[in-house]
């Protein structure tokens, strides 16, 4: 959507390009905005690889298929991770990097036991995306969580399904949270944005020293009061903020 330089946007685990519909509205005023469905998330295909510079080599393939040479690239959470795997695979090929809420460090994954309540569930009983979160309630307390989750509901005529690939993306939880130790030895030395929310435990005082070693140019910046998901919860600063990064203000 949108005409300019382009921009590529990817979700986090679980997620979708839905997520960052809105987003990508307004980024598209001046911009040509790709929102991008991961690899065994949204309509993208499956595969049984969830590593970062596969998840790299897929948006170098789809610039390639699009016809762009270079890109500027917005990444939350899992995505902000295959953003900065690929500025520091093909750093040749990324003009502005923007992290949101992520570092290049491994994390405690806090999405197994979520995967593991959407298997749980018999979908060949269920017809309503509502009794999918009824179903998901004791393991998932949370109703933002649970509506988060139930996005990746599919139908089918009669039939809901996951988009989602769970199986892979269980197998592969300890790849996806972790970080590639090969990339340590990499670097990006373009522009790069790491914007995290102030109530977020993602991005901690201790990682600046690794991203700045990685990322010479990096600006950090925090969104007070916003969690993980700022996007979603502080829609307005995050899209200020991801504006003024891409010259959007100037």
């Amino acid at each position: 959507m949108g005409e300019g330089d382009p921009v590529f946007v990817m979700h986090g685990l679980l997620g979708s390009q839905r997520n960052w519909q809105g987003h990508g509205k307004q980024l598209a005023r001046r911009h040509a905005v790709h929102l991008i469905d991961m690899r065994n998330h949204g309509r993208s295909p499956w595969a049984d690889e969830m590593s970062y510079a596969a998840m790299a080599a897929d948006l170098v393939r789809l610039m390639d298929a699009r016809g762009v040479e270079r890109v500027s690239l917005i990444g939350h959470s899992m995505g902000g991770k295959a953003a900065m795997a690929t500025a520091l695979l093909h750093a040749g090929r990324v003009a502005r990097l923007a992290v949101v809420d992520i570092a290049p460090v491994a994390y405690r994954s806090g999405f197994d036991d979520y995967i593991a309540a959407m298997q749980a569930i018999d979908l060949s009983s269920l017809r309503r995306r509502a009794e999918v979160e009824s179903a998901l309630a004791e393991a998932v307390p949370e109703p933002a969580i649970r509506s988060f989750l139930a996005q990746n509901l599919d139908s089918q005529g009669e039939t809901l399904r996951w988009r989602a690939n769970l199986e892979v993306l269980a197998a592969e939880m300890s790849t996806i949270t972790g970080w590639p130790a090969a990339l340590d030895e990499a670097r990006f030395d373009g522009p790069a944005l790491f914007l995290s929310g102030g109530a977020s435990p993602y991005v901690r005082a201790e990682y600046r020293d690794k991203i700045m070693r990685l990322f010479s140019r990096a600006q950090m910046q925090v969104v007070g009061g916003a969690g993980h998901w700022l996007h979603a919860e502080a829609p307005q600063a995050t899209a200020e903020a991801l504006a003024g990064f891409l010259g959007l203000d100037r």
